[in-house]
């Protein structure tokens, strides 16, 4: 079965970008979300802020899980 990109509904602190990024790329969500916050320091804030709202509109939220 392919793996499929979505938002995650279980691990999200806005919109669940973050978490279904870490799911899609098998990594931990700590992790993305210190990426994410660094590359927006690094690039002025802006570009990733368009990025993550973006992201949010297109990506479809997944299931629900039980952990």
């Amino acid at each position: 079965m392919a793996k499929k990109l979505c938002r995650s509904f279980n691990r999200k602190m806005i919109g669940g970008v973050c978490g279904g990024l870490a799911d899609y790329f098998d990594l931990d969500v700590s992790l993305v979300r210190l990426i994410f916050v660094g590359i927006a320091l690094v690039t002025a804030l802006l570009p990733m802020l368009i990025f993550y709202l973006i992201a949010w509109i297109i990506i479809p939220i997944g299931e629900a899980k039980k952990d």
